[in-house]
């Protein structure tokens, strides 16, 4: 590493009062190892995304993403097939991401983790989706991408709920949600790695896994996924019965391994939805993007990833 940046978010994720100092501080460990060093805020989206650009453009090898999985989701959107490195600094809400690395949650510590780490080529899901202007796009992501329940959870929570009380929103919007939310069908088609069948099922909840280990309460979501993979974990609900979500839920907090039934899990390198009817939402890294028609994918060998010992 001789040349790097530090994008982060002033607003959002926790500690978010200290950001500028806790950057600083991550800065300093830095420049103390020989590294140049530069820093730049973000408030949204498109602002992440065009100083991811502008680091690029001016030599960096590393660009290190000081917030949660949305500052990773749009920093990614401009380091995929490129060989520079993205390194993790983990201020936000979940990190899932970091959880998955093992990094610590301590700035300091992480970028002192960092000087240490490892270069470590990974696949990156691919999504394209229907977005809110009515026009296909699409978007790489490291941890998940769904469709249905989960992405109405992040339809349904507000920014405000989200800064004021950080995952505990999550949480209480999500117990919310299972009292109240009228679970929807949608067609769901993908060919099965481990059976070679091409399969066709109307599930009320698709979620495509990429990472083993989201921290937090759930912990492990989709048994057998993990970055070193070249291919998606997919978690298929096939009821709209609640309980049976509460049950597998239930089975992620305790980290039991039992089968839930009208809950599947298959291996697949790509798969498409189509909503029946009604209001079905996407989402991709906690991120709300859109309606289906979906087709997510694998991209193996798409981007250099920093993992500390």
């Amino acid at each position: 590493m001789r040349k790097c940046a530090l994008l982060y978010n002033p607003l959002s994720g926790r500690r978010w009062k200290r950001r500028v100092a806790d950057v600083e501080a991550v800065a300093r460990v830095l420049r103390g190892a020989g590294v140049e060093v530069s820093t730049a805020a973000s408030r949204s989206f498109e602002e992440a995304i065009t100083e991811t650009r502008r680091a690029i453009e001016s030599g960096c090898d590393t660009v290190f993403a000081c917030g949660g999985d949305g500052t990773i989701h749009a920093v990614i959107q401009e380091l995929a097939a490129t060989t520079i490195q993205l390194a993790v600094i983990p201020f936000g809400t979940a990190n899932a991401l970091a959880h998955d690395l093992r990094l610590p949650i301590n700035s300091v510590k992480a970028a002192q983790a960092a000087l240490y780490a490892q270069p470590l080529r990974i696949a990156l899901g691919r999504i394209e989706y229907l977005n809110f202007n009515r026009t296909i796009a699409c978007r790489y992501f490291t941890v998940a991408a769904g469709v249905g329940v989960d992405a109405h959870l992040f339809y349904a929570l507000t920014a405000g709920l989200k800064e004021k009380l950080g995952m505990t929103a999550y949480y209480v919007k999500a117990w919310h949600l299972w009292w109240t939310y009228h679970m929807q069908r949608f067609q769901v088609e993908f060919n099965d790695e481990e059976t070679g069948e091409q399969r066709a099922l109307d599930p009320t909840q698709l979620l495509a896994v990429r990472i083993r280990n989201f921290g937090g309460l759930l912990r492990e979501l989709a048994a057998g996924a993990d970055l070193s993979r070249n291919d998606l974990r997919v978690v298929l609900c096939k009821t709209e019965n609640r309980f049976i979500y509460l049950w597998y839920v239930f089975r992620g907090l305790i980290g039991g391994k039992w089968q839930i039934p009208e809950v599947e899990l298959a291996y697949t390198r790509s798969l498409s939805c189509e909503a029946n009817s009604g209001r079905i939402y996407v989402e991709a890294d906690g991120e709300l993007l859109g309606t289906p028609p979906v087709r997510i994918s694998i991209v193996p060998d798409a981007l250099t990833i920093l993992v500390p010992p």
